[in-house]
Parts: C-alpha cells; structure tokens; sequence
C-alpha cells in the first residue's frame, strides 16, 4: 500500500472509532479536502496532520503509526515504538 493510500486509510478508521464525521472537520478541513485525503488523492502538510489529530483528540504520530502499520503488514506497534525509542536514544533531543 503506498502512503496517500495507507494515510487515508488511518485517518478514516481513527475517525470512524471517534464517532466523527468529514463535517466535524469544518475548522481545519473542507470535507471535499478531508475526502481526498481518506481516499488516498492528497497528501496532508505537517500542519494539517497535526489539525486533523486536535480535531480527533489523539497525538499527530498516532495516525502516522497507524498509517504505517498499514504500509508494512510484518510491523506491529512494538516494533515501530521500538524502532523509534532506539533511534531517539541515539541523538538526545535539545530543550
């Protein structure tokens, strides 16, 4: 599954688990872009990822996560929350 495809299809199951609809959308999204993101037509900007969580009241990195469970059918969620642990303890982060 390629990423436009893997991504609407993470946003659209996160937002039919919340009870959502495409309208509830309306500050951050048209329905006709939210549309086009759910069927794998768009690919979102950093900032709309980030809208589209707030709306959904989950972290930005869920829906990445979900959508690349999607991409790669051998992850699972350990692995991914694994790999990403490994790679951040090797460059601390600056605060």
């Amino acid at each position: 599954m390629e990423l436009k495809q893997a991504f609407g299809k993470a946003m659209r199951q996160l937002r039919k688990s919340r009870n959502l609809n495409q309208e509830d959308f309306g500050g951050h999204s048209s329905q006709t872009y939210l549309s086009q993101l759910e069927a794998g037509g768009k690919g979102p900007t950093l900032e709309m990822v980030h809208g589209l969580a707030s709306v959904m009241n989950v972290h930005p990195l869920t829906i990445l996560t979900q959508c690349y469970l999607f991409m790669d059918k051998d992850a699972t969620l350990d692995s991914i929350i694994q790999r990403v642990r490994e790679e951040l303890s090797v460059t601390p982060p600056d605060r």
